[in-house]
């Protein structure tokens, strides 16, 4: 800690345990204790490192355990924007995602899913419901629609693998995608899902993706964690 940086102590407490959690220095489970024990063990006063804590917290880091003290959760995912899926992104990301599969089914495609996919509203569809979580904790709620005789989504390959690599595995090449990013408030089914309190901050994106012929195959309207999960942005200037 550099006490003469006009940086308050806390923040640099809580920036120091925020790397050494991102660079795996501190592993998911970790106990750091109590505040007391945390302050004598820094030298710092126990309101600075409850400041340092709470910030943490709150930024879905660490968690208070009643009788076990303040414990370390996984990092935040943090996802490029790019044609991927979350699947693999966690996957590369050592994550160990899982997926349990709510709904599979053909439904009557409504007119936004038929806009989406350039099929006729009302005509079938295929539609999925997944659970995606990551070391066992719920990350994401996926919602897809796929045009019906594209692909037979099994259900045992959904919760066994992600869903672009099974369109990929049934010769479909995926070229790009149309994609909108948001957020808003956990309903209580979202959020029961999601172990989160209702009215917690979602992030929201719904995307489109084509084929290398032009052709929609697939339309997502996913929720996010916002405590455990980001997307990245690189801008560049325009020349």
């Amino acid at each position: 800690m550099d006490r003469t940086s006009p940086v308050p102590l806390y923040f640099q407490l809580a920036r120091q345990l925020e790397s050494a959690v991102e660079d795996g220095t501190l592993a998911p489970g970790t106990l750091l204790g109590n505040e007391i024990d945390l302050a004598t063990r820094l030298g710092l006063s126990r309101p600075t490192v409850r400041q340092a804590i709470r910030t943490l917290v709150d930024k879905g880091l660490l968690v208070r355990r009643r009788g076990v003290g303040t414990q370390v959760l996984h990092s935040r995912v943090r996802r490029p924007l790019e044609l991927s899926s979350l699947y693999d992104d966690l996957d590369a990301a050592g994550q160990r995602p899982a997926t349990r599969v709510l709904v599979n089914r053909l439904e009557p495609a409504t007119g936004p899913v038929a806009a989406a996919l350039g099929v006729p509203e009302g005509g079938e569809v295929h539609y999925l419901e997944r659970l995606r979580t990551a070391h066992g904790e719920p990350m994401a709620y996926l919602r897809n629609h796929l045009p019906a005789g594209l692909l037979a989504p099994d259900t045992g390959l959904l919760e066994a693998t992600g869903l672009y690599r099974m369109l990929r595995s049934a010769a479909l090449t995926l070229h790009s995608a149309r994609q909108s990013i948001g957020a808003r408030a956990a309903t209580a089914a979202e959020a029961a899902l999601l172990d989160e309190p209702e009215g917690a901050p979602l992030l929201t994106m719904e995307r489109t993706t084509l084929d290398d012929t032009g052709r929609a195959v697939e339309y997502g309207s996913h929720l996010y964690r916002a405590a455990r999960y980001a997307f990245e942005f690189q801008l560049m200037v325009r020349p």
